[in-house]
């Protein structure tokens, strides 16, 4: 793997933070050693994700930015440096898909909304079928989601980040709601039985 630096900071990055004077500090950052593999917390940050944007380029030069949710798990950590996930019909544009085929390099923003959390990862991506590989696609597979799944994406990873999480507004799903909210829940009822209960007694 490489430090992200390596990939984001291009010459034309580093003349705008020259002339913005953030340059010097961001030399530091790219004398930081280049990770050998996938932490353990980035591994375990991406196998609890349910959603990601991934952003891909057409032969056109035009920048396409996906925005993929689904159940927890539904990205898999394969190797040290290498993840994927299943993809499915949808709406058959095929965007991402038909970029990847002309230009593999590909960039992901993680999300979780609730911890303020967000990691950045630039990859290179390959699309498998269940004629290259049938054991890799049942691994992609999500056992909560039965629909056929027409491709897996591996992804190689070459870089990541941890992104700044100042402006990130938590927000929560419907389960991560009940779920907090159960234990409440049982104890109003419980409550709601005593009043009844008081009542039953005091003749009210």
């Amino acid at each position: 793997m490489k430090n992200f630096t390596e990939i984001a900071f291009t010459d034309d990055v580093k003349t705008i933070q020259s002339e913005f004077g953030s340059r010097k500090n961001y030399v530091r950052m790219e004398q930081n050693p280049a990770p050998t593999k996938l932490p353990e917390e980035a591994k375990g940050f991406i196998e609890k994700s349910d959603i990601f944007y991934q952003a891909t380029v057409g032969t056109n030069g035009w920048p396409y930015v996906q925005h993929r949710g689904g159940p927890k798990g539904m990205l898999k950590v394969l190797s040290d440096n290498q993840i994927g996930y299943a993809d499915f019909r949808g709406n058959k544009q095929y965007l991402s898909v038909g970029n990847i085929q002309s230009n593999n390099k590909v960039s992901l923003i993680i999300m979780d909304y609730p911890h303020k959390a967000r990691l950045k990862i630039w990859a290179q991506a390959h699309i498998v079928t269940k004629a290259d590989d049938p054991k890799l696609i049942e691994q992609l597979q999500n056992p909560e989601y039965k629909t056929p799944v027409e491709r897996g994406i591996i992804l190689t990873i070459e870089a990541f980040d941890w992104n700044c999480p100042q402006h990130i507004k938590p927000r929560f799903t419907e389960q991560e709601i009940a779920e907090w909210f159960e234990p409440h829940q049982q104890k109003i009822i419980e409550l709601e039985a005593e009043i009844k209960l008081l009542h039953e007694r005091l003749g009210i």
